[in-house]
């Protein structure tokens, strides 16, 4: 792919099968989309984050309406404003994670791996496998039930040591995992 050409990202990706296929060979240097679970799981989390936001903003509301210390007529900007900040709440959790899911990808090769990310500001890490110091696939609740895990990559370093790769199948994440894990005789863990 040209480096300057990333608004077309989606249509180079190969689209990942749900758990993919063992078969495969994890490191074929094929850019592949996170899988399309993961949407679920951002707006699920998006939208508890959003509740619990709305609560705030209808105590912050409330409190001021209801104790009438204001005019009639802030307090309906006040109504106006908490319910139109609330609608962009539901409307950001609802919609930004397919967006957002259309521009994360990642490419797994024999030396490194690259994972790349944005809708407005992009970023590409590359994480060579000679820098790995060891790697972790964990699970929050909402992964588990979806079958989702995030591979985490720690690397010699201090600055950028740890990179997360969420939105990955379960047992794609331990593929890559285990790909990255050094094969030295005699290193004992």
């Amino acid at each position: 792919m040209p480096s300057g050409d990333n608004g077309g990202l989606e249509a180079t990706v190969v689209r990942q099968h749900m758990g993919g296929h063992p078969a495969e060979r994890i490191d074929d240097g094929v850019t592949r989309a996170l899988d399309p679970r993961f949407v679920s799981v951002e707006r699920i989390a998006g939208m508890i984050g959003t509740g619990i936001a709305s609560a705030g903003i209808v105590a912050g509301v409330a409190v001021p309406v209801l104790a009438a210390t204001l005019s009639p007529s802030i307090d309906r900007l006040l109504l106006g404003v908490g319910a139109v900040i609330i609608l962009g709440l539901l409307a950001r959790a609802w919609i930004w994670p397919e967006v957002a899911h259309r521009y994360r990808s990642y490419t797994v090769s024999p030396a490194s791996i690259e994972i790349r990310k944005g809708v407005l500001w992009r970023r590409v890490a590359s994480v060579p496998r000679t820098r790995v110091q060891h790697t972790d696939v964990s699970q929050g609740p909402l992964e588990r039930r979806f079958g989702l895990g995030t591979l985490v990559i720690y690397t010699a370093g201090t600055e950028h040591s740890k990179v997360a790769l969420s939105g990955l199948s379960h047992g794609t994440a331990s593929r890559i995992r285990d790909h990255l894990l050094p094969v030295e005789e005699g290193d004992a863990v």
